[in-house]
């Protein structure tokens, strides 16, 4: 399934030139630019209710749910746990980032997909730097990104938080309306839509990755993302 906003609503190889004339590449990076199915960010969400049940002396029942209206109060369980508890982000991050990273398999039909898409490409992630470089070696497509904007450059204000995505743009001198985004969770893709970026909702079973998915601002939905790029590569090529 695709939408398409009234500049790119055209079909086939118009619509296919139009997005890979984008200057701008702006990627989520878990179960984002790697399947959810890898179970990757679970081991991530595992390590969190660990820490705030550690932290507050809760059972795990008890943690899981503070987690969750954390992250749905406050954007991420880190941020609450901030706000709430005056929580070191830096200590709490080198914590839920120690997982196993043999989960995600070299992504081959990624990297050569990523290779043929013109314009630069910038990692933007509720997570730091550190992780999303090891995810990247792992998939083998580190080489194509220019720059990772992660949670400590937005000061620990997470997405879909509109201040990230002005330090985002305002940072890398973005033009939004030449910029595409790619997320998982299509909450994330409102304040991009908001200031003129063309937005990609990666489908996933998620838990509440799809609030917000039918909205007018998902532009396009995939499925495959590899596979969606590589297919837009070459409709552009050959029209």
């Amino acid at each position: 399934m695709t939408r398409n906003p009234p500049d790119l609503a055209r079909d086939g190889a118009g619509a296919s030139r139009a997005l890979v004339a984008t200057e701008t590449w702006i990627f989520d990076l878990d179960n984002t630019l790697y399947p959810a199915s890898t179970n990757l960010f679970d081991q991530v969400d595992a390590r969190i209710t660990e820490y705030i049940a550690k932290l507050l002396s809760l059972d795990h029942k008890e943690a899981r749910a503070t987690q969750k209206r954390y992250f749905h109060e406050y954007g991420t369980s880190m941020r609450g746990l901030m706000t709430r508890h005056g929580v070191d982000p830096r200590p709490f991050l080198d914590f839920v980032h120690e997982i196993d990273m043999t989960v995600l398999d070299p992504a081959p039909e990624l990297d050569a997909a990523l290779d043929r898409l013109p314009g630069r490409k910038i990692i933007f992630t509720n997570g730091d730097t550190a992780h999303a470089e090891k995810v990247m070696q792992r998939l083998g497509v580190e080489r194509h990104f220019d720059a990772i904007f992660d949670i400590h450059e937005s000061d620990y204000v997470p997405k879909p938080q509109p201040g990230p995505y002005a330090k985002l743009v305002a940072r890398f001198g973005i033009s939004p309306e030449r910029a595409v985004m790619i997320e998982d969770l299509a909450i994330n893709l409102v304040p991009a839509a908001a200031i003129g970026m063309t937005t990609v909702w990666v489908r996933t079973d998620s838990e509440w990755a799809d609030d917000g998915a039918a909205d007018a601002h998902v532009h396009h939905v995939v499925d495959d993302l590899a596979g969606w790029l590589a297919a837009l590569t070459a409709d552009a090529e050959t029209a």
